[in-house]
């Protein structure tokens, strides 16, 4: 399932967030890659350890936890403190799959990536190129959003980031380890939470609203991994 999240942290957030990284110490992104995605991966990173990283980082998970969409699609049990790329002068990440087991070693967490976030941090019009290009079942997506808009997709999913020609793209990125490992179930889970929303949103008090709400719980209940 690919999902976008709009204004995950508002656009002003976003900016300060890219005026603080500007100054920061930036590496090359390969220090992150495996070998194979290291053939193909032309981009600029922060530091894991960085003190910018960590602080932007927790900012940025708090704004998900105040997200009701986000904790819907991806029923996080763990997510990994976000990173920091950037791309600008003809910098690009060819199609590549991301690694199974994701390890931080600033501070220890290790997890299976069960979907990868990107939360752009740019103003699609202060850039040309930059696209995420997701491939899956229902075919190929290319995803540019708004500063502070965020996208969910697979983790197995074949993806790249076409290359920047003007201007510079800064982006957060990281991974969740969900309660529900099948990207299938989740979707179906997600599917039956929005149809519950709206049906309590249209119609308070219905009387189905309490089967469909005991039918999702026990399929959250059969498939979680709590």
């Amino acid at each position: 399932m690919l999902l976008q999240i709009p204004q995950v942290i508002t656009p002003e957030q976003a900016a300060q967030f890219r005026a603080r990284v500007a100054a920061a110490r930036w590496e090359d992104g390969n220090a992150t890659a495996g070998h194979q995605s290291s053939q193909v991966k032309r981009n600029e990173q922060l530091p894991e350890d960085s003190a910018e990283a960590r602080d932007i980082g927790q900012q940025i998970v708090a704004a998900l936890h105040r997200s009701p969409l986000f904790f819907s699609a991806a029923l996080p049990r763990q997510v990994y403190p976000p990173l920091f790329n950037r791309y600008a002068g003809g910098m690009t990440f060819g199609s590549h799959v991301d690694g199974a087991i994701r390890t931080h070693p600033p501070s220890g967490v290790r997890m299976r990536a069960d979907i990868s976030a990107t939360l752009f941090l740019t103003p699609p019009q202060d850039y040309d190129g930059g696209e995420l290009v997701v491939e899956d079942t229902y075919g190929t997506h290319s995803v540019k959003l708004g500063a502070g808009d965020m996208v969910l997709y697979p983790a197995s999913s074949l993806h790249q980031v076409t290359p920047v020609t003007r201007g510079t793209r800064v982006s957060a990125f990281f991974w969740v380890q969900s309660m529900v490992r099948d990207d299938g179930q989740r979707a179906l889970l997600f599917d039956m939470d929005m149809a519950i929303v709206r049906l309590t949103r249209d119609h308070p008090g219905h009387p189905a609203l309490v089967s469909l709400t005991g039918t999702y719980h026990n399929l959250l209940r059969m498939w979680a991994e709590a």
